[in-house]
């Protein structure tokens, strides 16, 4: 009996990494993940390594059943490793399972709200050829075919990522026309950030099969049009029980040098999109505020009036590494809980 493993992994092309993935041909009954092999790969292929030393290795991480070959075939997302199994430079998984560990007792939960575009050669989905579509304004969680392009592609990649087991907790049409986002949590901050990934892949797979491409890009149209962001929604033990950790979590994050600390790792191009307009904060500028999506960092109408809850870090580039914006929230806002005593 033989199945296939399709190992997935974060590469090194800077400043967006992309994702990469081979196959690997298993005999025997589906593996679990302690199961399944450390593989190896050319890194100088991939931005990871020099050629005279161009090996790497692949270290399973995650896995979950592949929905696209179906059967008994499966995903494995992977750390890259060098060849001594310490962490590659570009592995920012490792730093994040450091520090999730060191405040797990404050028990983060993130929810991602991932935005992107789909493009039919150069232009955006429902672009017309030499122009551009009606202003924005009905596109946004609209019906109908004038306002709305790539609906079958976003429903094939939702079933396949319920097939897959992912936590998807939903998803809607954006501002933009052709413009879409899916939500994955509420998960822990390690658990979130690789379903991410692999639901990422999923999305750039499942395009693939209709001709259309996705991309992250924070600003795909210049001008008057949204651009597309990763709202990180954040919570620990103490913020889902009061309002005062709330509180000491947002002005955590708006503390000497950290909102630049943040800002300078939430995604490359990220000075194109927060501009102060379209939803956003200008980016060198913080702020929060109770249901302002031009802050920095929104608390939601209803964690105001239940004194507890979670926000949402609206800073975030959809090209961000879940990896980085999870490790950077839980560094800042658990750091910050601990030394207030509010875990």
């Amino acid at each position: 009996m033989t199945f296939k493993a399709e190992y997935i992994w974060i590469d090194g092309t800077q400043p967006t990494a992309k994702l990469r993935s081979k196959t690997k041909i298993m005999t025997g009954a589906p593996a679990g993940l302690a199961e399944l092999p450390i593989w190896g790969f050319d890194g100088s292929s991939t931005n990871q390594a020099e050629g005279h030393a161009s090996d790497r290795v692949l270290k399973p991480v995650f896995t979950c059943p592949d929905p696209i070959r179906g059967g008994d075939d499966i995903l494995v997302l992977c750390e890259v490793l060098n060849t001594d199994m310490t962490p590659h430079v570009s592995n920012t998984r490792a730093p994040l399972r450091e520090v999730a560990e060191k405040f797990a007792g404050q028990e983060s939960i993130f929810g991602i709200e991932q935005e992107y575009t789909f493009f039919k050669g150069a232009r955006p989905l429902g672009f017309p050829e030499g122009g551009f579509p009606a202003a924005q304004g009905g596109y946004y969680c609209g019906v109908g075919s004038d306002e709305i392009f790539g609906r079958d592609v976003v429903e094939e990649h939702l079933e396949n990522c319920l097939k897959a087991g992912l936590g998807i907790s939903g998803i809607n049409a954006e501002v933009m026309p052709g413009q879409w986002e899916f939500q994955v949590g509420p998960l822990s901050p390690l658990e979130v950030s690789d379903q991410l990934w692999v639901a990422r892949w999923l999305l750039y797979r499942t395009a693939e099969d209709f001709d259309i491409s996705a991309t992250l890009d924070p600003k795909p149209v210049k001008g008057d049009w949204n651009g597309a962001g990763a709202h990180t929604n954040f919570s620990t033990k103490a913020m889902r029980e009061g309002y005062d950790a709330i509180i000491t979590a947002c002005e955590s994050l708006g503390e000497g040098s950290k909102p630049m600390d943040h800002v300078k790792n939430y995604g490359a191009g990220i000075d194109d999109r927060l501009t102060g307009l379209h939803e956003t904060a200008p980016w060198n500028e913080y702020s929060y505020g109770v249901s302002d999506r031009g802050a920095s960092v929104r608390i939601p109408w209803q964690v105001e009036q239940d004194g507890k809850g979670y926000i949402e870090d609206r800073r975030p580039n959809a090209n961000v590494d879940p990896y980085v914006v999870t490790r950077l929230i839980v560094d800042t806002c658990c750091s910050a809980l601990e030394k207030a005593g509010q875990v």
